[in-house]
């Protein structure tokens, strides 16, 4: 059970708040509410908020908004309520939270409409797909299974991850800018692959880390893949993201010293000394220099981390064993 949160909006009287779409079947609908009001959601057609698709129980959980404080509670799900990743029994929430109810992410929000009822009837009328279905006993328009998406400025990577590993999601999560395309494979919420531009240089071990660097662009997640993988990975999101965020935090430390990723790498005219008397590690970084090319090539050549190769190099270039030009 996440435990209750106070913070001054959240303990106004008569404070209207709205739980926003942003991901899944119904993205960019926004359900506004009202103080003293409780909101039921599931899957039954005769609920406050109808949400058709199979992960929804027919009465999932009931959102209540009493003397300015918003709660969420389970109502025995299946699939779970999740507050924040975290799944939860009953939880206070505040603006910028996120629930996950089904393939839907909720994002707590503060209300400028009028009233809940022209809220939800504009909400209705504009929204089309993107729209909490209106009561109805009419089935879903297609019976293809739901598929989770959204904005990565919505909702961060490192917030999915947690979300997926917390609700053991499988499937394949897509991330999509306008470079590259990223590829998480989960597995009961564990990360078994992953891999950038489908590149076979670039190792999946790498390339995890590597998307945490995505923080604008789309997701999706796909079905899972009957595919199987030469050396599959077994990670947590946890340790992904501690490790991923360390290596992030040193690299940025190397700042103005790094070349761009495109920087071809050479031996310079003339050499600092003989290359008989470099040690073997510094051998190896000038192998992977040559492999590589230039400096981005170099980082996906090389077995090791992004870290690690970045480091390798410069020591060579500040000793003046490599160029970059």
């Amino acid at each position: 059970m996440v435990s209750p949160r106070r913070n001054e909006k959240s303990g106004e009287l008569g404070r209207r708040y709205a739980l926003r779409f942003v991901s899944g079947k119904y993205q960019g609908g926004e359900f506004p509410l009202s103080e003293g009001e409780e909101v039921v959601v599931g899957r039954s057609s005769d609920l406050d908020m109808v949400l058709v698709e199979e992960m929804v129980s027919r009465k999932h959980a009931v959102f209540r908004l009493t003397a300015g404080v918003l709660t969420v509670e389970d109502q025995g799900s299946t699939n779970g309520t999740f507050v924040n990743g975290e799944r939860i029994d009953k939880a206070t929430l505040n603006e910028g939270d996120r629930v996950l109810i089904g393939t839907s992410i909720l994002r707590v929000v503060g209300s400028d409409a009028t009233s809940p009822t022209e809220g939800r009837k504009s909400m209705l009328e504009n929204a089309t797909q993107k729209a909490v279905r209106p009561r109805t006993n009419e089935p879903p328009a297609s019976v293809e299974p739901p598929r989770m998406t959204g904005s990565l400025e919505e909702i961060p990577l490192p917030d999915l991850m947690q979300l997926f590993s917390t609700s053991k999601k499988s499937g394949v999560l897509v991330l999509r800018n306008a470079e590259s395309v990223g590829r998480l494979y989960l597995d009961q919420g564990r990360i078994r692959h992953a891999e950038i531009n489908t590149s076979p240089s670039l190792s999946p071990s790498k390339a995890v880390y590597r998307l945490l660097g995505f923080t604008r662009g789309q997701f999706a997640l796909d079905p899972p893949e009957d595919r199987t993988f030469a050396e599959p990975l077994d990670l947590g999101a946890t340790e992904v993201l501690m490790e991923g965020f360390r290596q992030l935090d040193e690299l940025g430390t190397l700042g103005e010293r790094m070349p761009s990723h495109d920087a071809a790498l050479s031996l310079p005219k003339t050499l600092p000394g003989r290359l008989r008397d470099l040690s073997p590690e510094d051998l190896d970084w000038i192998e992977i220099a040559f492999r590589g090319r230039t400096f981005g090539g170099a980082l996906d050549a090389a077995s090791g981390s992004d870290l690690e190769t970045a480091r390798g190099l410069l020591g060579l270039m500040e000793r003046g064993w490599l160029t970059a030009g």
